[in-house]
């Protein structure tokens, strides 16, 4: 490289990393608990444990499922309806003032065989949700997730441009080798090269899903407007119902038509995932590679008719495969263990590369 290509890529790699790092940081520390949030429920008893019945017990109706919810709040009406992807015992009931309104929720766990109110998990409260809204928005709603997503574009313009700059590097010391006999800060520098190379691929994945995930309210407002939109346009103009069918029979309607998925979550008229006309059936694959991507159904709310189904656009699926992958949710324990590891090696990363940058600023200030 030449001396100005040189100067170009240190300049790059100053300033996306400074933008950065403060915001990296706090992802990787809030990070850090939410990589273990299933387990952190399970110790806490935040966690929804139903009886343990035999498997072939029969299960009621989702309408006797809707019915049970309302009932505890006989002023919301339904919203959403959904299932754990490794247990369907259970059905989280999403109640609010009306479908449109996201203001003021309220969840019912009710137990899928026997009708029993399991809990009323909190929607909002508690550290572990202060922890999950530091780390998705900033607490600035979808303003903080479009800034966060910048903030992660910058990160991995910092990575690529970090690479460039150690490859030349080296071929003068080996793989990873830190010069302990150096200076304080030429140690920390190797230090943060090593562990810069170490966690790279990691940092990249987890960078570039987050980016996904952080933009991923905009990629669905675009699946409202364009594809949602078409998929309801026969239903134009005509008058909201008056009164839902059955969910129940709306639900079957939906498996008839894809037999080999199960229900991920099913939305009510008015809701951002349906249109006031349909039931929003969205089911998910049966196969580890199809579980945590979702087919929608729209079925006429009022006659339990399929009207629409078809996949979702390609951005929409890499949001929903990109989401587990950012917290190491595919490989069990094992997975989340080494999330867990290279979260802290990266941690050190950034926190090395800020001390660098205040060493090399307070000799240039003297």
């Amino acid at each position: 490289m030449t001396k100005q290509s040189i100067r170009t890529w240190v300049w790059l790699h100053k300033w996306t990393s400074l933008v950065c790092t403060v915001f990296m940081l706090i992802l990787g520390l809030t990070g850090l608990p939410l990589i273990f949030e299933h387990e952190i429920a399970h110790l806490t008893g935040a966690d929804v444990e139903p009886a343990e019945l035999p498997a072939d017990h029969p299960r009621i109706s989702l309408d006797r499922v809707m019915d049970i919810a309302i009932a505890q709040y006989p002023d919301k009406v339904g919203m959403f309806v959904s299932q754990d992807m490794d247990d369907d015992r259970v059905w989280y009931v999403t109640l609010s003032k009306a479908a449109h309104l996201e203001e003021g929720l309220k969840q019912v766990a009710v137990d899928a065989r026997t009708g029993a109110v399991v809990a009323e998990p909190a929607l909002e409260g508690g550290v572990m949700h202060f922890i999950e809204s530091l780390h998705v928005d900033l607490f600035a709603g979808l303003p903080g997730m479009i800034f966060l997503g910048l903030m992660g574009f910058l990160l991995l313009i910092a990575l690529v441009s970090g690479v460039v700059l150690y490859a030349p590097f080296m071929r003068k010391l080996g793989f990873v080798e830190v010069r302990r006999h150096k200076e304080k800060s030429t140690k920390w520098l190797d230090i943060h090269n090593a562990l810069g190379i170490v966690t790279l691929v990691w940092f990249f994945v987890v960078g570039g899903t987050g980016v996904i995930n952080a933009w991923g309210e905009l990629l669905f407002m675009n699946w409202q407007r364009t594809h949602l939109a078409d998929m309801v346009a026969p239903y134009k103009g005509k008058a909201p119902l008056q009164q839902l069918g059955s969910l129940q029979a709306a639900v079957d309607s939906a498996l008839a038509l894809e037999p080999n998925r199960t229900i991920q979550f099913i939305a009510f008229p008015g809701t951002g995932f349906s249109s006031p006309h349909h039931y929003g059936v969205f089911l998910r694959g049966s196969e580890p590679v199809t579980a945590h991507t979702s087919k929608p159904v729209l079925v006429d709310a009022s006659t339990a008719q399929v009207t629409a189904s078809e996949n979702l656009p390609w951005y929409l699926t890499a949001l929903q495969v990109s989401q587990p992958l950012h917290f190491g949710d595919y490989g069990g324990m094992p997975m989340k263990i080494i999330w867990a590891v290279l979260d802290i090696l990266t941690l050190i990363v950034l926190g090395s590369g800020l001390y660098l940058w205040w060493v090399k600023y307070r000799k240039v200030a003297a």
